[in-house]
């Protein structure tokens, strides 16, 4: 089953258990991924890879929007980009722990050969394309910028 197709199912239960937050949360997925598929290029249904990077877009737009809420003190708004992400959540694979980024990191930069910071385009590249939707972008560059400095 297709990510929009299981959007939509959930959508109709979220009704039906009269989940206003979720439902928010849910309609926002579906109108990302819509509007995915019906830009210049995309074909029909949407590759998995794409999916993901709908969803990883939507999470970071929430986070920084509660962020700058935070700031401030709008914790009506905070409440409301963080049940938006808990509901996004789901829907993304398992995110990699700090613990296992490093290690994954350590290794990468090994089979690289990378020395220095210098050498952080090379990683950077090769991580983020072994690690799409399993760690931010902004994680793995700071863990690199660490173990290379």
């Amino acid at each position: 089953m297709s990510l929009i197709n299981q959007i939509d199912q959930d959508i109709k239960q979220a009704m039906l258990a009269k989940e206003p937050d979720r439902l928010r949360g849910l309609r926002a997925v579906k109108a990302a991924l819509l509007l995915a598929r019906t830009e210049k290029g995309a074909g029909e249904e949407l590759d998995k890879e794409t999916e993901i990077k709908v969803l990883q877009k939507l999470i970071k737009q929430r986070k920084e929007s509660a962020e700058i809420y935070k700031t401030q003190n709008r914790e009506d708004l905070y409440d409301i980009e963080m049940q938006e992400m808990a509901v996004i959540e789901p829907y993304l694979p398992k995110q990699m722990s700090a613990e296992e980024i490093e290690v994954y990191l350590k290794e990468l930069i090994s089979r690289v050969g990378a020395t220095s910071v210098k050498d952080m385009g090379k990683v950077m590249g090769a991580a983020n394309k072994e690690l799409a939707g399993k760690a931010d972008g902004r994680t793995i560059s700071e863990g690199v910028k660490k173990l290379l400095s």
